[in-house]
């Protein structure tokens, strides 16, 4: 199996790699892992990932400089169903569009619109952004393949002031409290992406990287 970690150039890259080529060796799968701006190798992945740390605009002003990189992931991941996952503003662009550093068109793979959050105590004050530190999950779909053994309640690592609004409510896998709903992990079909940090997320992302390597939809 090859798994391409595309680098848009603001992404965790080393983190993730780590993470991903730990669940490889752990759970003895036979696989491969290559970072990579070449969309000759996305093309040729049976796997893809793409991180994203930073503002939605500069990451896909970085994904559209890398050469036939765009037309790539929608040949492999659209057309040919290669299974997908997003992570952070990689999740993030799936989306139509963000409104980071103004409006900047998505993959426009999953519905709705990366927006800023205004998140509220029950007192109505404004709480911290960004939202920053673990939180708890929500399994909106909790028989997802992606969710194999993440137990309601787990905990992830967000990093974020930004988030998924006007999503269509068939593609929330999982969501998070931070003064309202938070999407969490959204997906469809072969495709799916994490808001928070998979790599940073201790033995829960490590079980979600393993789950979709496994993945077979």
């Amino acid at each position: 199996m090859k798994i391409a970690v595309v680098d848009p150039g603001s992404g965790n890259l080393a983190s993730v790699t780590r993470a991903l080529e730990r669940v490889i060796r752990e759970s003895g799968i036979a696989a491969e892992v290559a970072v990579t701006t070449d969309a000759a190798d996305v093309r040729a992945a049976d796997r893809v990932v793409l991180p994203g740390q930073g503002a939605f605009a500069a990451c896909r002003r970085g994904l559209d400089a890398l050469p036939g990189m765009v037309d790539a992931l929608t040949d492999t991941v659209m057309t040919r169903k290669r299974p997908f996952l997003g992570i952070c503003v990689g999740m993030q662009l799936m989306a139509e569009r963000g409104l980071e550093h103004g409006v900047t068109p998505g993959l426009g793979w999953i519905g709705g619109e990366i927006a800023p959050m205004d998140p509220r105590d029950d007192a109505g004050a404004a709480l911290p952004l960004p939202q920053m530190g673990w939180n708890a999950l929500v399994l909106d779909q909790p028989a997802h393949p992606l969710l194999a053994g993440i137990a309601p309640g787990a905990h992830a690592y967000f990093v974020h002031s930004y988030a998924l609004s006007g999503g269509r409510p068939g593609e929330l896998l999982a969501s998070a409290t931070y003064g309202g709903k938070v999407a969490a992990i959204v997906g469809r079909d072969n495709i799916a992406g994490t808001q928070f940090h998979v790599e940073k997320s201790s033995l829960v992302g490590l079980r979600i990287l393993a789950n979709f390597l496994r993945w077979t939809p």
